[in-house]
């Protein structure tokens, strides 16, 4: 076992096709012209001691510790300030240097605590770099003026300040804080949040968190980047307090969103000290969110489940079991079943969470071992109108840029999303492209922090009403189209003209116009028109979109209408443009890569295809079924016929995500037996027959694939806590039923992966490890994978233009239900918080409330923290209100991450034409004040308690 060594090289690359060539110490280097002479020493091997830089953020200057001598000049500059120049003579270690440095670290260190617990440890740069100047001792002692002592002969110290405990991850020791401001530069450059600051001038200067505010209270988000930062003890998380110093670590892949950070983890035997952003991580170059960088505590949460489970009916309290035995009674079960209502009465659901790997599997156990193709994913619910919308007008059924291509875009149009929560990372990475000029348009209803926040403010905000996006979208290609805004060059190379002039003439009709569209969607015509202006015309534009695009009974059609607007500017097939779905799962887009839809086979190929087929036949050795099979409300809707009654689902709780509650436990209840395969008993294990317990991504090895495609390692750093990695128990599951199943590593499953499937067929493990990661397709024509799609050419030849007329959703407020219900996530939690409430996140959002505007809560007699009632045609819950204008009035938004909440109770069955996708975006509902939770709500957590009793057995093996 050993450490994962990251370079720092003091400042950031330059980018520059220029280069200059110097000498450092006698030895030559070329650099790219801009480069400092840190970081060209630190190419050349040499380390030039620092405290305040490093290369995350902008060369500051302050520590006077990086000075060098460079021949002709006079002075000693900062090496992290001073650019490389041809012919340059550097000296980085003369004895003048040395003196200077070893003056300038006694004065530091005559103000830092002798005992400091971070230079005992080892984990403090500032020691680091004392040793490395020489320094021995501090002559000037500590009886001066200090930061240090709380008191001094009885008397208080005016310098002194507390420490800050009140962030569950980190604390803040100010005594050891020497105002290199690194901190202030991480949380601006890296993270754009703003929170910190330096107050006072000389010695009495410190970084503060907002107006003298703890931590906890301030604007910090906790993304890491300050405590990463701090060369000193005054920033250290907790864990490592805790914990002390780690001893091994590995490079692996965050299970939380679909922005897929790489992280280190630090590694203390199999406990986990902390993890680390990894710098060569090429989604998230080495920033992080709270989620990612602190909240993997529900690994080793007292909630798990660590043994299998196994009880005759759902009210019955749950028997352990041996492993052995658990297989035995799901493949009993699953047989009787098949034989006893047909082969298409079981099914199983794959997840987003678990590897490409393991979803492979899944699906492959449902097409081999149970001979249909009643398979589907969580995608179904999230982002299935993307596969759909992108595969017709693109070929492809993802999107078309890696995260990098953001730094080159001149506008940016984000469609509801909000990634500021749902996907920090990439937020931060966009709020930076924004402060250095380009311009934004948001869509969404909500005012989301980036239509104002520090420092970015959209240039348009359209709050358009829930359901009208391919309304306000057709406007905006109708102004595109009457201006003359269109690309008709690449157009006619890369389009179909004749299909263009259809969707023109379409666009154009008078009930396509910005005046037409406001009455519809309540957004003012020339606010569509400045934003289509812009868009087309702002140089290059690209276009990110979320769930509040893809959760309608429009979704597919809005995709679409997103990629006319793409092709009709062309802006498409090149950096800085493009359609980019953020997926909300950390692989729901490997899950939908690996087959898991009832339709397709692996990569998208449909399952009608004879040759796609004769592929899986002749290596599985079975006959496929050539018909699609049941899609996850098709199943509960055959459970609730009589006709399916088996399910397994591997990591999905769809009680708590799928929309109207009471009709997914209707179904789920009216099966016979359904296997539910995750950490924790979730709420669909309330009424699971069989529960087999699941591993983390910390115990397991496989791969992810991320928002851009990008395929990343997730490496095993604990032996799984339940005995099993996910694949294994498919595996075991498989051979139980008689499939002669014997993979080794998950590395022999992504062999098989590649073999089959096109757009994997130059993926190893092998690859990944080489070049840390890649994106698909990769192959013989892109063996290093492919960073932005579509270049030259669609994949499916010409791009396709398609009329999307809109249609306004069955879902009707009017007197009854006369607001419109919409929902989403918030920054510290994930999903339905099966992972993010078993850690200290909660602290931030600890229950779900209702966001209401203050004119209709006026109407209603409701104040801030009140109780009301949320009621729909499907159902009804309580929750408390949040009075805010985020939200315009006649629209109230909640988000879904506590199971106690049941939003899912009220929304309804509408869904997507194409694709199922439900409408969870828009639901009429009444609010009313209340007392309390509902009868339905009391009724379930009865259930849930008795659907959590155990009867603990000794399940030896």
């Amino acid at each position: 076992m050993s450490f994962v060594k990251e370079i720092d090289y003091g400042t950031p690359a330059a980018r520059s096709d220029k280069t200059v060539t110097l000498t450092i110490d006698g030895r030559e280097i070329t650099v790219p012209e801009g480069t400092s002479v840190m970081r060209a020493a630190r190419e050349a091997g040499i380390e030039v001691p620092k405290l305040c830089a490093n290369d995350m953020v902008k060369a500051f200057g302050s520590c006077r510790l990086c000075l060098v001598e460079i021949e002709g000049r006079g002075g000693t500059p900062a090496s992290c300030t001073t650019p490389a120049a041809d012919g340059m003579k550097v000296s980085t270690g003369t004895e003048r240097l040395q003196t200077i440095r070893r003056g300038v670290m006694e004065l530091y260190m005559s103000d830092h605590p002798e005992d400091c617990p971070a230079c005992a440890a080892g984990d403090c740069e500032m020691a680091r770099m004392a040793r490395t100047v020489g320094l021995k001792e501090v002559r000037y002692g500590r009886e001066g003026e200090n930061h240090i002592w709380p008191a001094r002969e009885g008397k208080a110290n005016p310098h002194f300040v507390e420490m800050d405990l009140s962030n569950p991850y980190f604390a803040y020791d100010p005594s050891q804080c020497i105002v290199c401001s690194l901190c202030v530069r991480a949380c601006e450059e890296s993270q754009g949040t703003f929170a910190l600051t330096v107050e006072g001038r000389g010695f009495e200067s410190r970084i503060a968190a907002g107006m003298h505010e703890p931590f906890l209270e301030s604007e910090c988000v906790s993304c890491g980047a300050c405590v990463q930062a701090c060369p000193t003890g005054a920033l250290r998380e907790k864990s490592v307090i805790e914990k002390g110093m780690p001893e091994w670590s590995a490079v692996t892949t965050c299970a939380y969103c679909g922005v897929g950070c790489s992280f280190i983890a630090e590694m203390k035997g199999e406990d986990v000290v902390r993890m680390v952003p990894y710098k060569a991580g090429k989604a998230n170059r080495g920033h992080s969110c709270v989620k990612g960088r602190f909240a993997y505590g529900y690994a080793i949460h007292k909630d798990r489940i660590l043994r299998p489970m196994v009880r005759e009916k759902i009210t019955d309290p749950w028997r352990e079991v041996t492993w052995e035995e658990a297989f035995r009674h799901v493949a009993n079960e699953f047989r009787r079943i098949q034989y006893q209502y047909g082969r298409s009465a079981v099914g199983g659901i794959t997840s987003s969470r678990c590897t490409n790997e393991e979803t492979y599997l899944v699906q492959k156990l449902v097409r081999q071992g149970f001979r249909n193709n009643n398979v589907d994913t969580c995608a179904r619910v999230c982002h299935s109108p993307t596969g759909y919308g992108l595969k017709t007008t693109f070929g492809t059924s993802a999107g078309t840029q890696d995260f990098d291509s953001v730094e080159q875009a001149d506008v940016v149009m984000v469609i509801g999303a909000n990634p500021t929560d749902g996907h920090p990372v990439f937020a931060s990475r966009l709020k930076k492209r924004l402060r250095q000029g380009a311009k934004l348009i948001v869509l969404d209803p909500r005012r989301i922090d980036l239509v104002r926040s520090p420092h970015v403010e959209a240039a348009f905000h359209l709050p358009l009403k829930p359901g009208t996006n391919a309304a306000v979208l057709n406007a905006l290609a109708h102004v595109i189209v009457s201006e003359g805004l269109f690309d008709e060059a690449f157009i006619r190379e890369r389009c179909d003209w004749d299909e263009f002039q259809d969707w023109a003439q379409f666009v154009l009709e008078p009930e396509n116009s910005p005046e037409a569209v406001e009455q519809v969607s309540g957004v003012p015509a020339e606010t569509i028109r400045g934003a289509a202006r812009l868009y087309a015309t702002g140089g290059n534009a690209a276009i990110y979109y979320g769930l509040g695009v893809t959760e309608h009974s429009q979704g597919s059609t809005t995709v679409m209408a997103i990629a006319n607007l793409a092709m009709a500017t062309g802006n498409i097939g090149r950096p800085g443009v493009g359609v980019n779905p953020l997926r909300g799962q950390n692989n729901v887009q490997g899950s939908c890569d690996m087959g898991s839809f009832p339709h397709e086979l692996p990569g998208y190929r449909h399952i009608s295809e004879d040759a796609t087929r004769a592929i899986y036949e002749a290596l599985w050795g079975v006959k496929l079924d050539d018909e699609p099979g049941l899609r996850i409300p098709n199943m509960l809707d055959a459970a609730l016929e009589g006709s399916f009654k088996g399910l397994y689902i591997q990591g999905e709780d769809i009680l708590q995500s799928d929309p109207n509650t009471r009709h997914v436990a209707d179904g789920l209840a009216a099966m016979e037996c359904v296997v539910v395969h995750d950490l924790f008993l979730n709420e669909t294990a309330n009424y699971a027959h069989v529960f087999l317990p699941g591993s983390t991504f910390l115990e397991k090895d496989g791969t992810f694939t991320n928002a851009e495609r990008r395929i990343n390692r997730v490496r095993k750093v604990m032996e799984p806590k339940n005995g099993y990695a996910d694949w294994e128990v498919t595996q075991k599951l498989a051979q139980s039923l008689g499939l002669d199943w014997n993979y080794a590593h998950p590395s022999e499953i992504m062999a098989e992966i590649a073999a089959t499937t096109p757009s994997f067929a130059g993926v190893s493990y092998e690859l990944l490890d080489r070049e840390g990661s890649v994106q698909w397709p990769c192959n013989e024509k892109a063996p290093t994978g492919t960073p932005v799609m579509h270049v030259g050419g669609f994949v499916r030849g010409k791009g396709k233009f398609i009329r999307t007329a809109y249609v306004a959703t069955d879902e009707k407020t009017g007197p009854r239900f006369p607001l419109l219900l919409t929902t989403g996530r918030v920054l510290s939690q994930y999903n339905v918080g099966a992972q993010t409430r078993r850690t200290a996140n909660v602290v931030w959002h600890e229950e779900d409330r209702l966001e209401i505007h203050p004119f209709d809560a006026e109407n209603r007699g409701i104040r801030d923290g009140d109780w009301v009632k949320l009621a729909s045609r499907a159902g009804e819950t309580t929750l408390r209100a949040k009075i805010t204008e985020r939200v315009a009035p006649g629209v109230v938004y909640t988000t879904f991450h506590h199971p106690a909440t049941q939003a899912n109770v009220v929304t309804t069955e509408y869904s997507d034409w194409a694709t199922n996708c439900p409408e969870y975006k828009v639901t009429a509902v009444q609010v009313t004040p209340s007392n309390g939770p509902t009868e339905w709500q009391e009724d379930y957590e009865a259930l849930s308690r008795r659907s959590r009793r155990i009867v603990h057995v000794e399940a030896a093996e």
